[in-house]
């Protein structure tokens, strides 16, 4: 059974699962669709596996195109007070996608037509260009549409973390003590003492509380600079705990270690950062 810890931890995976899946899926109706209509009409004017190339070879082309388009959403977010700039700069990143993408599927489609002895025609250029563009465009609109949807959805299942005083501050300035959670609609507060280890995931830091997560925009390097005080230490480029919760520590035969929280969660301790933590651990022994 897929729990929502189990998602949340693995959810960039089920989203490729979920875009190949559909894609392909699409896809192969549309082959198969081709077939059909052009069987209404007698002998087929074409190999039966051409539809699926032609199919395939688009389908290629938008997964290898796919994380262009989701760090263009998130580098450049469409701005509502600079709307026509934000147009402009979507339309020409259409473009450049079309142009990227007729370029992928009619290379595939060049390559398989060889090695079966054969030729292919992408036929009269500027017609075709148009063509593929307005499908293009408007499979751009679409796709946008789904990371939309499915960021949503996935932040309401999961929640996300703020300080609670925002205001003009930011995660480098807030006293972080506690945290404000918003979660399918309600809103409940979380203890920074409560958080078991970060974990870096781009521009957030996924905050573990035993087997819930709180995504917290911010990197890891503004984060730990806030909890450091409160006893949080940095122990891998990913991964930072929280003092108190340590276990055991393994050293490994590499000159890393393994950390051992309570909730019986291992880490990986990075040599460069094992003296930092062992100076800390040093001093919060002490002071307790």
């Amino acid at each position: 059974m897929i729990t929502l810890t189990h998602f949340q931890r693995y959810q960039t995976w089920y989203a490729a699962l979920f875009l190949i899946s559909y894609i392909f899926i699409n896809n192969t109706i549309n082959a198969s669709s081709n077939i059909m209509e052009a069987q209404r009409d007698g002998a087929l004017p074409f190999m039966i596996w051409e539809p699926f190339v032609w199919e395939y070879s688009s389908a290629i082309g938008t997964l290898l195109l796919f994380p262009a388009l989701v760090w263009l959403l998130k580098a450049k977010p469409f701005n509502w007070q600079k709307i026509s700039h934000s147009i402009l700069l979507y339309l020409v990143a259409s473009i450049a996608f079309s142009l990227l993408h007729i370029g992928i599927m009619v290379a595939i489609r060049k390559l398989i037509y060889t090695v079966q002895g054969m030729q292919y025609d992408f036929g009269l250029v500027w017609f075709e260009l148009l063509y593929e563009y307005r499908k293009d465009l408007w499979g751009v609109l679409f796709l946008i549409v789904v990371i939309k949807t499915y960021q949503y959805v996935v932040s309401q299942l999961t929640g996300e973390a703020a300080p609670i005083s925002q205001g003009e501050d930011t995660a480098e300035h807030v006293n972080l003590d506690r945290l404000l959670v918003k979660k399918l609609g309600k809103e409940f507060i979380v203890r920074v003492a409560e958080v078991d280890w970060l974990e870096s995931n781009g521009n957030y830091v996924n905050l573990h509380i035993g087997a819930r997560i709180y995504p917290f925009r911010a990197t890891m390097t503004q984060l730990i600079t806030q909890l450091e005080p409160q006893g949080f230490c940095r122990i891998h480029r990913s991964h930072a705990i929280r003092l108190d919760a340590v276990e055991s520590i393994t050293p490994l035969a590499s000159g890393d270690s393994e950390v051992k929280l309570t909730t019986g969660k291992v880490l990986n301790l990075s040599r460069r950062y094992k003296d930092q933590f062992k100076e800390l651990l040093n001093s919060t022994t002490s002071h307790s």
